[in-house]
């Protein structure tokens, strides 16, 4: 296994990070067990939660779970967790999507309490909100550090412009800011590198590429069964797997020209940018993860790099500059 230091922290992370949005509904409490036993055997010390994953609060508490039945594994993780969503009725006040002072202090105490920790590493803002005020924004999130509930603070889903925002607005108070931003990146979703990817850079944020095997499509599938997550996203991404998919097929034989799985070419793709620090794999069986630190460890050459370009090309052949915005799009 690889690391990293995130973002402008100095906190050390593996290249991949353990993603459990399917413990609970998709993996068992004794199969999530076996996953970040084997995950921690691995080198992977970095675990990606939510407070909503696994139906209001269920993977959380999977994860406290193990905590309390592996002593010292706790020191072991770099923890993170999100917060945003409702975990109770929208319709009661204080509990529809967003943030406050009011809503996070007690979501981060519900978190603290199901992850039966004392802290939390990462806290992450689950998506943007557009309407708190900048000094309520940062002063939830200087209180928690102060008060050690949280360690570092980050954000998941924002657009390039809400980072450069909220950072220039924590280093005009004095705080350190966001140490990353999770956001979904991959050979099939580019839209990152226009304005998110080149944020990261210039604020130290550091970027977390969630789905980066595009929740199934880049695995190599030639069909997906209904109702699994795959066949939802052939609709999200307006495509369907099989021989019809020449882009798809051209992928494959790529990876079996240079001797690699197509789950490990797609993840190392993403940790090829330099903004990307880590990679969040959603693991729901043990054989999903065999053989994942291969992606940290594989170094994908300048030629190979230029045709998985060609072949998943942003701009689908249109005659438009490839890169950051606004050269991609403008003179």
């Amino acid at each position: 296994m690889k690391y990293t230091k995130l973002g402008r922290s100095n906190m050390t992370v593996s290249k991949i990070c353990l993603g459990t949005m399917h413990f609970g509904p998709k993996a068992s409490e004794e199969e999530s067990f076996k996953i970040m036993d084997r995950a921690l055997e691995i080198g992977i010390n970095f675990f990606d939660t939510a407070n909503v994953y696994g139906s209001k609060g269920r993977s959380e508490e999977i994860i406290g779970n193990w905590f309390s039945q592996r002593p010292g594994s706790r020191e072991r993780v770099v923890l993170a967790t999100k917060v945003y969503n409702p975990m109770a009725d929208p319709k009661i006040p204080n509990e529809e999507r967003g943030i406050s002072l009011y809503k996070v202090r007690k979501h981060c105490a519900d978190s603290l309490r199901r992850l039966q920790t004392d802290h939390i590493d990462l806290y992450q803002v689950h998506h943007i909100d557009r309407r708190i005020s900048g000094e309520e924004w940062w002063g939830i999130f200087e209180k928690l550090v102060a008060d050690g509930d949280v360690l570092y603070v980050g954000t998941s889903n924002f657009p390039g412009w809400g980072l450069a925002k909220f950072q220039m607005l924590a280093w005009q108070r004095g705080f350190m800011g966001l140490i990353s931003e999770q956001t979904q990146y991959n050979l099939l979703n580019r839209i990152p590198e226009l304005e998110v990817l080149p944020a990261g850079r210039e604020f130290g944020i550091g970027i977390l590429a969630y789905m980066p095997m595009a929740g199934g499509l880049l695995t190599g599938k030639l069909q997906a069964a209904d109702g699994t997550r795959t066949r939802d996203l052939e609709k999200e991404y307006n495509m369907s797997l099989g021989e019809n998919n020449q882009q798809l097929m051209n992928f494959s034989k790529l990876c079996r020209e240079i001797g690699e799985k197509e789950h490990i070419v797609a993840t190392a793709w993403t940790l090829m940018h330099p903004e990307v620090h880590s990679a969040i794999v959603g693991i729901r069986t043990m054989e999903q993860l065999d053989g994942i630190e291969r992606a940290a460890e594989l170094g994908l050459s300048p030629e190979v790099m230029a045709r998985l370009d060609e072949l998943f090309d942003i701009n689908h052949g249109r005659p438009l500059q490839k890169g950051e915005s606004p050269e991609a799009y403008a003179w």
